[in-house]
């Protein structure tokens, strides 16, 4: 007997479990009313504590099924599309759409919301836990980067975790898988190299988009079965790209989901044309950079495996908005102020690309770069230095460094060639922000590691110009 229907059988202990429940959403209630924050994790974290089982027993009533989404990279996002697939299509899921994505802030909105269907995103190490405890009917892996290695360990060590998962749920669950990360696409065969039932697959076939050689930061270079290097054809984002092992030959899978021809336009998005097995869809995505293509095609998989017709999906992904700090423009003084979250080398290559191709059209550009080490964002800040900062040392007009580390940020960008005198270092979030905003000639880039984006974001949200996380 699985433990979610374990949990759930013994009735009598309902009244108890209620009672926890009734005690958590009113905390959570004065949190918010204090105006201190905590309100995406503080009634979770209290009701784990009263019942540590509190998801199971919430979920049970997610009767229509539940999907996850997991990656290192862009698991907010893809969960923003597929929430508006699934609104386009009159479903509105219990979703953590505030982004809050271990096991507190899935049962912040289990305590929260109402919905017959669940949506998570879920951290990469609480994959395997919450995935126990919700029973998904969908799992959708994005990509596995090199990230808080002081919290996480290898790649390789989640890999095989997520891969102990999808085995005992094989025949049972369907996965929606990215086949340009070999790590990734491995999850979808077995030991034996047979493909497992249920997954589908996603990816890029559009090579005009490749880079040009393979990036500093690329992750995952040897065949997860038998530790031979892996030769590529192409490469689009890190390791993300066509690949095969010339020992073995474990080798790419076909995307069901692929994206034929792109186009993309700096920060104004991208157009793509999406090969699906119930169509093409000709995309034209808000968001930009190549990475969100990826989002989307995560999401058009997903979309379809959840019932939504293609047309309406299309429809969808063009009305997407940014997720929280993830490519949103917020006006501060007049000015706006585009945010784009950067937590490792592979994702910040992917907006130092964006904004390279944004300064081509608009110019030399000023920056906010907000470098933290708290927990949040890991200890370890040597990964600024496998990213390629040097991409625009001959495009940035001023930066201002701001963050607990704000002076590391300086050094790595002076020795990737930015002209000293456009540097400048404030460690304060609120002051660094206003000086870049005055000297600002238009927008201003932010590019906040994770700590540092909630310090933005609640700075903003205590001046009114955005709202509070949970709203």
């Amino acid at each position: 007997m699985e433990r979610a229907d374990r949990v759930v059988e013994n009735e009598r202990s309902r009244p108890v479990f209620n009672a926890k429940v009734a005690l958590a959403r009113t905390i959570g209630r004065a949190s918010r009313a204090s105006g201190r924050g905590g309100g995406t994790t503080l009634p979770g974290r209290v009701l784990l504590r009263l019942d540590p089982e509190a998801i199971a027993r919430l979920g049970h009533g997610l009767n229509r099924g539940t999907t996850i989404i997991s990656a290192t990279n862009g698991k907010t996002t893809t969960a923003g599309m597929i929430a508006g697939i699934l609104a386009a299509d009159g479903r509105h899921p219990v979703h953590n759409r505030a982004g809050s994505n271990m096991t507190w802030g899935v049962a912040t909105a289990l305590l929260e919301q109402r919905g017959e269907e669940g949506l998570f995103e879920v951290d990469e190490a609480w994959l395997p836990r919450v995935t126990e405890q919700l029973d998904p009917s969908l799992i959708v892996l994005g990509n596995l980067f090199r990230d808080q290695l002081d919290r996480y360990g290898e790649m390789e060590a989640l890999a095989d975790e997520w891969a102990r998962t999808i085995a005992a749920r094989t025949g049972r669950t369907r996965f929606v898988l990215n086949a340009d990360d070999p790590l990734i696409a491995d999850l979808g065969r077995d030991p034996k190299g047979t493909a497992r039932e249920g997954v589908v697959y996603f990816g890029i076939e559009d090579a005009s988009q490749a880079l040009p050689e393979l990036q500093h930061a690329f992750d995952a270079k040897h065949c997860r079965r038998c530790g031979h290097p892996y030769a590529y054809e192409r490469a689009f984002v890190g390791h993300l790209g066509h690949y095969s092992c010339p020992n073995c030959g474990a080798e790419r899978p076909r995307p069901e989901v692929a994206a034929t021809e792109i186009e993309l336009r700096g920060m104004d998005g991208s157009r793509s044309r999406v090969r699906t097995p119930s169509g093409e869809i000709e995309l034209d995505l808000p968001l930009p950079g190549l990475y969100n293509v990826y989002n989307a095609l995560a999401a058009i998989a997903a979309g379809l495996q959840l019932g939504v017709e293609p047309a309406r999906i299309g429809h969808a992904l063009e009305g997407t908005r940014a997720a929280f700090g993830r490519v949103e423009t917020i006006a501060v003084a007049d000015v706006p102020v585009s945010i784009l979250l950067i937590k490792n080398p592979a994702g910040a290559n992917e907006v130092l690309r964006t904004l390279l191709l944004e300064s081509r059209e608009r110019g030399p550009l000023d920056l906010w770069i907000a470098l933290n080490d708290k927990i949040a964002d890991g200890r370890d800040v040597s990964w600024i230095w496998d990213a390629d900062f040097e991409l625009l040392a001959a495009a940035a007009r001023r930066v201002v460094c701001s963050g607990t580390r704000a002076p590391e940020m300086a050094l790595r960008l002076k020795y990737a060639g930015w002209p000293e005198e456009a540097i400048e270092v404030i460690p304060g979030v609120e002051t660094s922000l206003d000086a870049a905003v005055q000297g600002a000639d238009g927008r201003v880039f932010a590019l906040p590691t994770y700590t540092a984006l909630l310090e933005l974001r609640k700075l903003l949200s205590d001046r009114g110009l955005a709202k509070e996380f949970w709203r």
